[in-house]
Formats: C-alpha cells, structure tokens, sequence
C-alpha cells in the first residue's frame, strides 16, 4: 500500500508546486562532490546524542524495521521540483521512539557517508512524511540519489534530506550542516521561498 502524502502542500501554502519552482519529469542529481563508494553489507546508521538508547543498524537491520511506502514530492533548492516519487523506509517517528528521544531534545543534525551535515528542528523531523528511504520506485534507492539510505524532506528544501546516511544526532541546541554554514536557510521552506539565510 502507498500513502499518498502530497498533500501535504496545503499546511504551506495554496499551490502545490513552491514559488519559484520548475516541474521536473526527470530526477535530476545534485551533490556537494561524487557519491562515495558505498557496500551495502557493510552499511552502517548510528542514532545517538540525547537519546534514552544509541541504535546502531546493518543495512539488513535497519530495513527488518517498520516501514511504509509513500507518494511524495520533492523540491531542490536550486529551483526544480519532481512530483510523485514513491519512496519506501522508515518514518523518522518510528525512529525516534525505538531510541527514546531526551526531554532536552531539540534539533537533529543528519551525518553523511562523504562528509556531508544538515540539521533540522526536531519537531520539523517528528512528522511521518520524513523518512530514512532505501527504496524509490519500487526498487533499492540508487546510489546517486543517495542509496543504500537517504532522508527525504517533502515539506523542505532537498538540501535537508542527507544522502548516503549514516549517523542521526538528537542535539539539545542548534548546529548548522554544512550549507548551512555556507549561508544555506536553516529553516528552508520552499512555500516561502527561505533558500538562503
């Protein structure tokens, strides 16, 4: 079964493609270098920071968790928007319960196979159409697109959803990734238009 979560445009704003914005009927690659060399077998996610338990996941492990499959758009920063991907993984949610997020608790900092960092208020990452995704279209996410695990941010800009994840940081104060400290938005809102800080 897949959850159409498209939608969910309407708590943002009254179009459904942002300002701003051009369709897309391909899936453009974007990155801030090449993608990393990356064995599935020897995949590895870490939860950690403040959280009541510190997860560590195989790639095997982590996809033998609950997961759901949903209809998603998706908006890159840089001004395309492909609607209608269908990616399957785990809810952030359903993360977030198996550790046990602290009380103090607010922000969550997304670590990458290549370096790569974006961090996002916690409450912005509490919703089930965030996802840790290893499938899209019906097969395991391809590696340029951020395979064997990517977060996915319908309702932010792309830059937010790290590929090629491997570490999910519960933090008690804000640290900004990496375009973030380049001047990237923090909050990065597509429905108005917060691209750049």
């Amino acid at each position: 079964m897949v959850d159409d979560v498209t939608d969910l445009y309407t708590e943002f704003g009254d179009e459904r493609l942002p300002p701003g914005q051009q369709l897309t009927d391909g899936f453009p690659v974007l990155s801030k270098g090449g993608t990393p060399a990356a064995d599935p077998s020897e995949w590895r996610i870490e939860v950690f920071g403040a959280v009541e338990e510190t997860l560590a996941f195989s790639l095997a492990e982590f996809r033998a968790l609950p997961s759901e499959t949903q209809r998603q758009d998706f908006h890159c920063v840089t001004g395309w928007s492909k609607f209608d991907c269908q990616f399957t993984g785990v809810s952030f949610p359903t993360l977030a319960e198996r550790a046990g997020v602290d009380g103090a608790a607010s922000h969550v900092m997304f670590h990458a196979a290549d370096g790569y960092t974006t961090d996002l208020p916690l409450a912005d990452c509490m919703r089930e159409e965030v996802l840790l995704a290893y499938g899209y279209d019906g097969e395991s996410l391809p590696a340029d697109h951020g395979g064997p695990l990517r977060v996915v941010t319908p309702h932010k800009y792309a830059y937010k959803g790290a590929k090629w994840v491997t570490g999910v940081e519960f933090l008690t104060e804000r640290e900004p990734g990496y375009w973030e400290q380049r001047g990237y938005s923090s909050t990065a809102d597509p429905w108005n238009e917060e691209r750049y800080g």
